[in-house]
């Protein structure tokens, strides 16, 4: 047997490379120290075009709030957009309860164990399925995302790169999948790429793999990615509600995401108003910061607003609600909702300090936090 250039002793020698690597140096994370392929598939979706370091904030919450699929699939869709907020691409949150209820309905409650039948259920394409299959339920088939592709490619030496070269992969990287340690072997790889093999600079001198590496050495500094930027207003809208127990809470006006939207449909914000050119007839913004969505950089103001002021501005159709300071981490916000109200510390129980952010064509004499 042998894979592309390499011979089938040099396969089997970086078989057992990569492992002895990954053994050694293989990142802690918490949905590594399971077997269970439930929590496999939340994190594998998670962890789709999301950094590590972010789904370990939100996975430990999540799978304590939904520990089953079977807790998962009874769930209201709002509650878990609320625990997957700040993930971003709610997208996923929705098929991921999706495919529950239909695990639960027409499988028994038993996730199927094979990456071809996983294949048919909401929100699962190849790359989730081989990994579930792999990593839960021991099946020998490779995984091929970014970093695999990338390590491949350089691997082999593939010309045009990743792009031109993704429709050999798949087989090469079968050919090459460690069939006693199908999971672990595919998370090698991955991990490879994570902290080695990387897009630009790769670490070629710590690679446990660089001697049947065809392309060593060769990798240039990719271009920094370009971002575009856009300007965003929110309005915050606060009243007394209703008297209970003696006090009258603060309540929020919030408006929710058209269902059709093409970020973040459905999710619950502060209501957004026309761009204030003066800053809202001489007032001040009661906050300015930065949030980046995929390759974009969103400027937002928010200024302090009458709900009389509101009138017509969302549209016809517009979905808007009073909620209180302590049904926030109940809601599923956008996580600009989330960052602004803790910054304008109507968070309960946040009191974190501001960082004033320069918004492009203005001097921070221009901006109160």
């Amino acid at each position: 047997m042998s894979t592309g250039k390499l011979s089938a002793q040099q396969v089997r020698d970086l078989r057992e490379a990569l492992m002895v690597w990954y053994d050694r140096n293989r990142r802690d994370l918490p949905w590594r120290r399971t077997g269970d392929p439930y929590a496999i598939w939340v994190s594998e979706i998670m962890l789709q075009q999301t950094r590590v370091a972010a789904v370990l904030e939100h996975y430990r919450s999540f799978m304590a709030r939904f520990p089953t699929l079977d807790t998962l699939a009874a769930t209201s869709e709002d509650e878990v957009l609320a625990h997957w907020s700040g993930l971003g691409y709610y997208r996923r949150a929705r098929l991921l309860r999706k495919a529950a209820q239909f695990v639960v309905a027409e499988c028994g409650g038993k996730l199927p164990g094979t990456a071809e039948k996983l294949r048919s259920l909401p929100g699962i394409g190849d790359y989730t399925a081989a990994a579930i299959a792999s990593i839960g339920f021991g099946e020998p088939v490779a995984v091929v995302d970014g970093n695999v592709l990338r390590v491949m490619t350089r691997l082999q030496g593939l010309e045009g790169g990743p792009k031109a070269a993704a429709s050999q992969v798949p087989a090469l990287a079968q050919r090459l999948l460690d069939r006693k340690r199908p999971g672990d072997f595919n998370q090698a790889m991955m991990e490879l790429g994570a902290l080695i093999c990387l897009p630009s600079q790769p670490q070629c001198t710590h690679c446990p793999v660089h001697e049947f590496c065809h392309t060593r050495g060769e990798h240039e500094v990719a271009p920094a990615k370009q971002m575009l930027s856009r300007r965003i207003t929110y309005a915050v809208v606060k009243r007394k509600g209703r008297l209970r127990h003696g006090l009258r809470r603060t309540e929020l006006l919030l408006e929710r995401r058209p269902e059709d939207a093409s970020l973040m449909a459905g999710m619950w914000e502060l209501p957004q108003i026309p761009e204030h050119p003066e800053g809202a007839g001489g007032k001040l913004p009661l906050l300015s910061l930065r949030h980046a969505i995929t390759n974009t950089n969103y400027y937002a103001n928010f200024f302090e607003t009458q709900a009389t002021e509101l009138t017509g501005e969302g549209g016809s159709g517009t979905e808007r609600r009073w909620v209180t300071q302590n049904e926030l981490p109940d809601m599923p916000l956008t996580g600009l909702a989330r960052k602004a109200l803790k910054r304008l510390k109507l968070w309960p129980g946040y009191s974190g300090r501001s960082v004033p952010v320069l918004l492009p064509g203005e001097g921070l004499d221009q901006i109160v936090i």
